[in-house]
């Protein structure tokens, strides 16, 4: 048989990879994805109270904080040097359409002024939903279509222009609508805008699945739907990645300033696609609790080793072409980086 071609150029011997690893020196001067704790957002859980810190079951190292501790959480997150913090509500009382998410003297607003007292410096995000604060659990106000309740999508948009208002009156530095309804990005926008805020950007959750990876989080935020599930509202999972690409293009259309895929881990492919497709777009992915929580139980059990199974994640994700993770090892990362 012909072995010539072993030794064309660009062949091995002629060519061997491993030259580029075989010194860590060359591994990191040849290293093209890099992980900075400025990449990074850590998700806090605001309860009412003072002195309250509730552990998460399910989300081992989280807790759920009054915002006297979650301003103490906010000094801490700006000494590492993280990008910032994004900040979920369980309000003191639930109701039909949410009413504490659109109250200026809501938990939200409530956690922000705390925040923005002790760490003034740092990047506060909303989340802008009514999940944690309807009695039902679900995105907005319901309506009936046909034999099954679902989601006004066009009611609640009047709503979400209020709870995002109310935050950035608060003094939040980044509004983040999450709950999937058309036309909401517009809405928020408005609303802003007549009220004068337009410096306040808007983080779109713009490509967010219905995912099996959000268990965890609905602990957390006391969010689980009394009924059905949020599948007529969030992307389905085995939906064509152009779907999500035409989802970032209305939202960007309607005004939004950056987006978001969620979760990230299992849909690497759309992040992927998103910074090809939008190139000048500053892009986010959600690292969601599921996929924290799946690694933190098995580096428990000493199946895997957490940090660098972590870390390795979060570059993934990176190389994808996130600019931006929201992710529970914020805190953890930043240390391991800066070991």
């Amino acid at each position: 048989m012909d072995q010539t071609h072993d030794f064309l150029p660009g062949n091995f011997p002629t060519v061997r990879m491993r030259r580029l690893r075989y010194h860590p020196g060359i591994r990191r001067l040849v290293r093209e994805v890099a992980l900075s704790p400025a990449n990074l957002v850590l998700p806090l859980f605001v309860r009412p109270g003072q002195g309250v810190r509730q552990e998460i079951a399910s989300m081992p190292g989280h807790c759920q904080m009054s915002p006297d501790l979650v301003a103490d959480e906010a000094r801490h997150a700006l000494s590492l040097g993280l990008g910032g913090v994004l900040l979920f509500g369980i309000p003191e009382a639930k109701d039909p359409r949410g009413s504490d998410a659109m109250s200026n003297l809501g938990i939200i607003p409530e956690a922000v002024r705390a925040i923005k007292k002790a760490a003034p410096e740092l990047l506060v995000i909303t989340d802008v939903c009514f999940c944690e604060y309807t009695d039902h659990g679900h995105c907005g106000a319901l309506c009936r279509v046909a034999d099954r309740v679902d989601v006004d999508n066009d009611s609640t948009l009047a709503m979400l222009g209020h709870q995002a208002l109310a935050h950035a009156r608060a003094g939040a530095d980044v509004v983040a609508p999450s709950g999937m309804m058309d036309g909401m990005v517009r809405a928020i926008r408005r609303s802003l805008d007549r009220a004068g805020f337009q410096h306040v950007p808007i983080l779109s959750y713009a490509a967010k699945y219905a995912s099996s990876f959000y268990g965890p989080f609905r602990e957390a935020a006391e969010s689980a739907p009394r009924f059905g599930d949020r599948r007529s509202y969030q992307m389905d999972p085995a939906a064509a990645a152009g779907q999500a690409m035409r989802e970032i293009a209305l939202d960007l259309a309607e005004g939004a300033d950056l987006v978001m895929v969620k979760p990230a881990l299992a849909y690497l492919d759309i992040i992927r696609m998103a910074r090809e497709q939008f190139p000048g777009v500053p892009l986010a992915a959600y690292n969601v609790s599921g996929e924290y929580s799946m690694i933190k139980a098995a580096g428990r059990l000493g199946w895997l080793d957490e940090k660098m199974a972590a870390l390795e994640t979060l570059t993934a994700i990176r190389r994808a072409g996130a600019s931006i993770i929201l992710t529970y090892w914020a805190k953890e990362a930043a240390r391991w980086l800066g070991a």
